[in-house]
């Protein structure tokens, strides 16, 4: 089939506006959060799953790629089409099918977006917890494909602690539901092998997620340290003293001067690091549970620590924290974030080898990520137009998670592997292993056709 027939074909399906072939239109689809660039033959958006799953059968009889996509805020090059094809976007199956209050369940197309539905169930007395920093833009399809974490993950988990089914289009358009509002469904957990596969397995088309009743009440504190160690072992006494906050989120000197310059957070810029420590639950027993924590900080060097006063001056401080990967293109063009995780005890011993890895290849690094579980986010900062720039960006994030798998942890927490860290799957996994991942991948997309290219690297 060539290109002009495959066109035709997709607007009989979903209506020839909702077919996108310029070439300003193919730019804009061919790029994400990550340094890949590629370029689909078409985009096409459209509006059920009985669309979705008809352009799945023509792309399945034709052997043409398909990627699956929401805003593009993904950080490692899942939804950039490397092979060409279809680029399905998701921006008309943006509504909120059923709020099931008695079951606590909420339905949804993949092309909500995750504070729009936060902010609706809010207003209702409930929760969405994955709070990903994307989250003003950020979809729920897309969080379903990368599992999505969150400075909330600590306590509440991450995507897929949330996701109880699916709807989901299959590689030759066959449409499965998975999971549903029921508990201890039997069978294979198809829900858990789905949520985090990147679109390389199935096209999800309505999720069923979890929802829980808003907290009671909220304490957030800002605790400021002299050096990273400092508040490193901070975050391990908590963890050890049998605390689980809501979220433990730390930023160092590079970040909270970046973040100041752009939203004036309030974050001291002599100070080597901070925490945001956020306890949410019951009100009775969260003020000894806050003064507990205060003197945690206190044995382990704490400069100062202070109680956001009020929600204005708590929703200043995550203004600031939410907002540092934009912050921080007001000290270079371009960042590449490592998304690698490592045993919370592991934590000063770790980020004193990112630095010094940022030092050897001569980068400005900032580290701004959720300590609680131990999964960091260092940002090497850089422009991308410098080709030697590049090159060693390139070496140095290959080397940071490699000092993330040698500490016994691993080469994302949230941010997937995409095309960026292929080569990694190495640190984690034997060959072996990955035949296993090959198989599964096999069995659900025998053709290769779904978001081909990404998550495995070539056999060996």
């Amino acid at each position: 089939m060539n290109k002009e027939e495959l066109i035709d074909r997709l607007r009989s399906i979903v209506g020839k506006e909702y077919v996108l072939t310029s070439d300003m239109d193919l730019l804009l689809y061919g790029y994400d959060a990550s340094l890949i660039r590629g370029r689909a033959d078409v985009v096409v958006l459209p509006d059920s799953t009985d669309e979705v799953s008809r352009i799945m059968a023509l792309a399945h009889r034709e052997r043409i790629p398909v990627i699956a996509r929401g805003s593009g805020t993904n950080l490692s090059g899942g939804t950039i089409p490397v092979r060409g094809g279809i680029v399905i976007h998701f921006g008309r199956m943006n509504r909120i099918l059923e709020i099931d209050i008695p079951n606590r369940t909420v339905t949804v197309e993949p092309g909500v977006v995750t504070l729009d539905l936060q902010n609706l169930l809010l207003s209702l007395g409930f929760v969405y917890a994955p709070d990903p920093a994307s989250q003003k833009v950020s979809t729920l399809g897309g969080n379903f494909g990368e599992n999505s974490g969150g400075p909330h993950c600590l306590k509440y988990g991450v995507t897929t602690n949330h996701v109880l089914g699916a709807e989901v289009v299959l590689h030759d358009g066959t449409v499965i539901r998975t999971g549903g509002k029921s508990q201890d469904i039997p069978g294979y957990d198809l829900t858990g092998v789905l949520v985090g596969s990147e679109g390389t397995l199935g096209v999800a088309a309505k999720i069923i997620l979890r929802i829980i009743r808003a907290p009671e009440a909220v304490k957030t504190m800002l605790a400021i340290y002299d050096t990273i160690e400092d508040a490193g072992n901070t975050v391990s006494a908590i963890i050890a003293e049998g605390i689980v906050p809501a979220t433990l989120e730390m930023m160092d000197q590079v970040i909270m001067r970046a973040v100041e310059e752009s939203v004036h957070a309030g974050y001291p810029l002599d100070a080597a690091a901070v925490l945001i420590i956020e306890l949410d639950g019951m009100a009775d027993g969260m003020e000894r549970q806050a003064q507990n924590i205060m003197e945690i900080c206190r044995r382990h060097h704490v400069r100062e620590i202070a109680m956001a006063k009020d929600n204005a001056e708590r929703m200043k401080l995550w203004t600031g924290r939410k907002g540092a990967f934009g912050a921080v293109t007001r000290l270079k063009p371009s960042y590449m974030v490592c998304d690698g995780t490592v045993p919370r005890t592991k934590l000063p011993e770790v980020l004193s080898k990112v630095i010094e890895s940022g030092k050897k290849y001569g980068l400005l690094i900032g580290n701004v990520f959720h300590a609680g579980d131990g999964n960091l986010h260092p940002l090497i900062l850089f422009d991308e137009r410098n080709e030697d720039e590049r090159r060693r960006v390139e070496k140095a994030t290959s080397e940071i998670l490699k000092i993330c798998a040698d500490a016994g942890g691993t080469i994302s927490g949230e941010h997937g592997i995409g095309v960026e860290k292929l080569q990694e799957m190495s640190f984690v996994f034997s060959e072996n292993d990955l035949n296993v991942l090959r198989e599964v991948k096999k069995a659900f997309d025998p053709e290769g056709i779904l978001n081909p290219g990404k998550v495995l690297p070539p056999a060996v």
